[in-house]
């Protein structure tokens, strides 16, 4: 056995012939590809959560739909045959170097754990492979502009990058993404204090590099290179004094500039060559090749092109013999030959400083709108900033061992909100022992430092007017702040805050300036304990909510409820105790709704006042309306509460379209029904015009739009929930075929836009029972209906997304069926029929995956 192995096995070569390993020695062309990949944080500051986004329709908001454009297709990447069918997926996130900003992250590791996971799971498959130097950096918490900020701020957002960062990735980062790379001495300072070892910087950041000074040549000439001019395919270190310092990667200017404006990402061939262009030929030993842009470039602002990145990472790099890294591989290979020192204050995206930041300087400017509300925005967010600090530095003390260190380690709370975090956390930094309501002053003034954090988000600032949702948001963290400050201290600084406001010149007439807009976008917007319970009663009428129920950051404990229906009126009263899970502090309300019908609420909410009192209130609301009048009632409900009223209206706006939708369900079914008899009845009249190729009446065509529309969402429904019958199932599909031959005979667009999203969870369900737990007897039925399914979205012309299905299907085949059932004969735990292989792989036909190696 030994005698066969060694005559079978490559000769040794002699030690100097063998070709070192890229990845334990510097040598040849390495790439980095580094991907900024971040969303500014869009939760409303008051229910911790966000709200529906117009713009972002069909999604509900723009983190939904960018995800689905880019974070999730970039963690599937496909690899596509010539007949575009799926023959690899490949996890862009294990072979790019990235950062991905904590505000997103916390919101991704909600919104799809799937993707989340395969992050994280990218990250330590890259340590793994390049000698535990994983692809992902830390960022600045919430993308402030560092150089703008003050001493201790610097600090606290590097912190809390920091502590995210290693909470998620289970190690300590490396390098850090400084928000629009901005930097200044300042920022490198707090940097070094804190252990980043690098940062990433734009080749014009650059002012003067040099080679380090050694015993052989104590002072080399310094090179001037403010123009761009810097090496971009070397480290570089960057001296604070005698013995501090930080290195620093300059991507690649021009190349990054076309991957985000051009088309140098419309091949992985073109990408490869224009990334080719940049190696320099001077026989170095070894040379970095790296790039850098926005994430959301691969996928969202270009769509397709993470396919694009993927064939470039495991088919054109190499075949070039190219070694993908990331900085900090690269880094451990070949540490610094060479120091830069660093223009003054810079970033990557203002050719004038961070003037973008703070004035108008033109930089994200459009036509002839001006940004002279920067300057002003920013001194009246430093004039708060500087109001709360003594504030919660005298209120802390109270409180805290040390206010600043409780801050600082306050990210640990905000990553997990659970009552045995925060208790472990005051433990840990309270003084003293503290009561209920001190620890609810504690968590106040922490939340208000928080929002003073988040009120400086770089975007803010970034386009031309201060009225556009990215201001507003800023100037709702900032509201928020005053709040708490209120709240915990009783001092009043909104009037003052108001004034600075007012001189920040908005483009718009409307508004006129910032105070203005503060006045209209922000007040209007604030929520209190009231606005809370009294969406929690008008909800009510339409939720049968729990004793113990979650309302966005709130715990709604009912403690009472009854509700009464006489004709179209409907009265509830209630007690509810609404708790918060950011500061824990508590209220105890009464409320009562009465619903006219139709649009009309009339909720009324006071403190409760004792059970007495309570039991009074109810048994005289209920007597006013066992009256049958709408009016009585009111009138009622106003002695008891006063005129303090709230509407429809004040519902937050998640629930008020939920309401809106049932409320016109009744005058929609009535339509449809109407529509339907008016199509039935006209059906001859209808098809003689198409018959004579005549102009079929609106009124006509809409009475079949609507009807056939009504009908396929009907036969949708059924279809969801006959999933586990097969029989019923395979009739609902029947029906479904007949209506999207109906539609297409008479040439209407069926309007069914909640149709798409259902069948591809159908479809995605049906393929993973199959797959997982399917019956190998019923097989070949299963998969026809499955197919079955997929057909009927595209008759009904829904444009299925079939991306989900692929993914579980590509997988399945790959790490189950293949090496189970396809592979070297052996089927032992295979547990489909061999004859039955052929069905399986023409559902992955039906799927777009390519499945031609085992078919042949």
């Amino acid at each position: 056995m030994t005698s066969q192995t060694q005559s079978t096995a490559t000769p040794l070569l002699p030690t100097s012939a063998i070709a070192p390993n890229p990845v334990l020695t510097a040598t040849g062309i390495y790439i980095t590809v580094h991907g900024h990949f971040y969303q500014p944080p869009r939760e409303n500051p008051y229910l911790n959560t966000i709200e529906r986004q117009a713009g972002a329709y069909p999604f509900h908001d723009w983190n939904e739909r960018i995800h689905h454009e880019c974070y999730r297709p970039n963690a599937f990447a496909r690899i596509l045959n010539n007949r575009g069918e799926v023959m690899g997926m490949v996890n862009n996130y294990e072979y790019m170097s990235f950062n991905i900003g904590p505000t997103l992250m916390s919101w991704l590791e909600i919104y799809d754990f799937e993707v989340y996971q395969q992050i994280i799971e990218a990250d330590r498959k890259s340590c793994d492979r390049l000698n535990g130097h994983g692809n992902a950096i830390a960022q600045v918490y919430n993308h402030i502009i560092l150089p703008l900020a003050n001493p201790r701020d610097k600090h606290t957002q590097i912190r809390w990058g920091k502590e995210d960062f290693r909470s998620r990735f289970g190690r300590s980062p490396e390098g850090m993404w400084l928000a629009e790379t901005a930097v200044d001495a300042a920022t490198l300072d707090a940097l070094v204090a804190e252990g980043i070892r690098f940062i990433i910087l734009a080749p014009s950041q650059a002012d003067r590099c040099r080679l380090i000074p050694t015993e052989d040549a104590p002072e080399p000439k310094w090179h001037e290179v403010g123009g761009c001019q810097i090496d971009p395919t070397r480290p570089y270190r960057c001296f604070i004094n005698e013995t501090d310092y930080i290195d620093i990667f300059f991507y690649d200017g021009p190349i990054s500039r076309d991957m985000g404006f051009n088309d140098a990402l419309c091949s992985s061939d073109s990408f490869a060559n224009r990334l080719g262009l940049a190696v320099r030929g001077d026989r170095r030993q070894s040379q970095l090749i790296s790039v850098a842009t926005d994430g959301e470039t691969f996928g969202h602002h270009k769509n397709g092109t993470e396919k694009c990145l993927a064939y470039a990472f495991i088919q054109e790099f190499p075949a070039r013999g190219w070694t993908v890294t990331n900085y900090a591989h690269y880094l451990s290979l070949c540490p610094p030959t060479w120091e830069v020192k660093l223009k003054p204050v810079t970033a990557w995206s203002c050719s004038h400083g961070v003037a973008r930041w703070e004035d108008n300087c033109g930089c994200g400017g459009g036509g002839t709108w001006h940004q002279q509300w920067r300057r002003p925005l920013r001194a009246a967010l430093d004039w708060l900033r500087d109001r709360l600090i003594p504030i919660y530095d005298e209120a802390g003390q109270q409180f805290f061992l040390d206010p600043w260190q409780a801050r600082d380690q306050y990210i640990q709370v905000i990553r997990d909100r659970s009552a045995q975090t925060i208790d472990q956390f005051l433990t840990r930094h309270q003084c003293r022992q503290l009561t209920p309501s001190e620890q609810i002053d504690a968590l106040r003034l922490l939340e208000m430092q928080r929002h003073a954090l988040l009120m400086y988000t770089s975007c803010g600032w970034f386009f031309e007017e201060i009225s556009r949702p990215e201001g507003v948001q800023v100037l709702r963290y900032a509201a928020r702040a005053l709040e708490l400050a209120g709240e915990v201290a009783g001092v009043q600084l909104e009037k003052e805050f108001i004034a600075h406001l007012a001189t920040a010149p908005s483009n718009l007439d409307h508004y006129g300036n910032g105070a203005e807009v503060y006045r209209q976008l922000v007040v209007s917007a604030q929520v209190g304990f009231k606005q809370v319970a009294a969406h929690y009663a008008i909800s009510s009428l339409f939720t049968n909510y729990a004793k113990q129920q979650r309302v966005y950051c709130y715990d709604a404990h009912q403690l009472d409820y009854q509700r009464q229906q006489m004709g179209t009126l409907t009265l509830a009263v209630g007690q509810v105790r609404l708790v918060s899970e950011i500061t824990w502090e508590s209220l105890h309300l009464v409320f009562a709704v009465l619903h006219l019908g139709g649009w009309d609420f009339h909720c009324c909410i006071q403190a409760f006042a004792g059970r007495r009192t309570y039991s009074e209130l109810k048994e005289a609301l209920f007597a006013a309306f066992n009256q049958a009048s709408a009016a009585q009632t009111i009138l009622a409900m106003t002695q008891a509460f006063g005129d303090c009223t709230f509407s429809l209206e004040h519902l937050f706006a998640e629930e008020r379209h939920r309401v809106v939708q049932q409320l016109a369900d009744k005058t929609r079914k009535r339509l449809d029904q109407l529509y339907t008899q008016i199509y039935r009845d006209n059906y001859g009249v209808l098809m003689a015009f198409h018959r004579e190729e005549l102009p079929v009446p609106q009124e006509l065509q809409v009475a079949a739009e609507v009807a056939l529309s009504h009908r396929c969402s009907a036969m949708i429904s059924q279809l969801e929930r006959a999933l586990e019958t097969p029989t019923k199932l395979d009739h609902y599909l029947a029906e479904l075929e007949a209506i999207a031959a109906e539609a297409k005979h008479i040439r209407c667009q069926l309007q069914v836009p909640q149709a798409k999203k259902t069948l591809e969870q159908l479809i995605l369900r049906l393929l993973w029972w199959l797959l997982k737990n399917g019956n190998p007897e019923t097989l070949d039925e299963d998969v026809a209906r499955l197919c079955r399914m997929i057909d009927v979205g595209h008759l009904l012309g829904l444009g299925l997304s079939l991306d989900q299905a692929q993914e579980v299907y590509f997988t399945c085949l790959h790490h189950e069926i293949a090496p189970a059932c396809l592979l070297d004969g052996n089927t032992n735990g295979c547990r489909w029929h061999q004859s039955q292989m052929c069905v399986l792989l023409k559902l992955g036909e039906k799927l777009a995956v390519d499945v031609s190696p085992w078919l042949k």
